[in-house]
């Protein structure tokens, strides 16, 4: 079991409480239950993501319909306006380390409803993230379309990465969303859904 790590002063706490007990001869089960609630509260703090994350992957399955997903076969575009579509989706991109795609298609979407004041901030974020030659999530454009997205983002508009995202997006529809169709997680995903709906 990996370590868990509390702070001295909570440790003293129980410790002290705990030899009070032990000097009186009466170690009580409820001191263990708040114990047990203590490293509960405290794993819900330092991991909340855990619980979160299989709260939504439950959700998911009970919120999402056959038909919903369905229409996530007939174009890129609806499983994108998805947001469990969006997940499922990028979920897969990441089995095929090309998640990158995703991300920078919807920060672009995010980046078309920022407010003109925050816009180069953005793009410079955009730009590092995802554009420049040595990005940590670089996305697979030709040199001649980095360079020009490059000047764009230096005098941003909201137009400035239209070209680059319609590259992207282009590329998903192409190459992983045909994939993606046959992969498991969605006709995995299907299945159950439809066999759901059947019961």
């Amino acid at each position: 079991m990996p370590g868990f790590f509390f702070s001295h002063n909570n440790m003293t706490e129980l410790n002290g409480k705990e030899d009070c007990k032990l000097a009186e001869g009466k170690v009580h089960k409820k001191k263990q239950k708040t114990f047990g609630a203590d490293l509960k509260s405290y794993l819900k703090c330092m991991v909340p993501h855990i619980e979160s994350g299989i709260k939504a992957s439950n959700s998911r399955n009970v919120m999402l319909s056959a038909e919903e997903v369905i229409q996530w076969s007939q174009s890129l575009e609806k499983l994108l306006a998805s947001q469990s579509g969006q997940g499922v989706f990028r979920e897969f991109l990441k089995s095929e380390f090309s998640e990158e795609n995703i991300e920078f298609w919807l920060a672009c979407e995010d980046y078309k409803k920022t407010k003109s004041d925050h816009l180069h901030g953005k793009a410079e974020r955009i730009y590092e993230e995802f554009v420049q030659s040595d990005a940590i999530k670089q996305i697979n454009i030709d040199y001649q379309m980095r360079e020009a997205t490059a000047k764009k983002a230096q005098d941003p508009t909201h137009s400035s990465f239209d070209e680059a995202q319609k590259t992207v997006y282009v590329l998903m529809e192409r190459d992983s969303y045909p994939r993606f169709l046959k992969s498991k997680s969605y006709l995995n995903l299907l299945n159950q859904l439809q066999n759901n709906a059947s019961k």
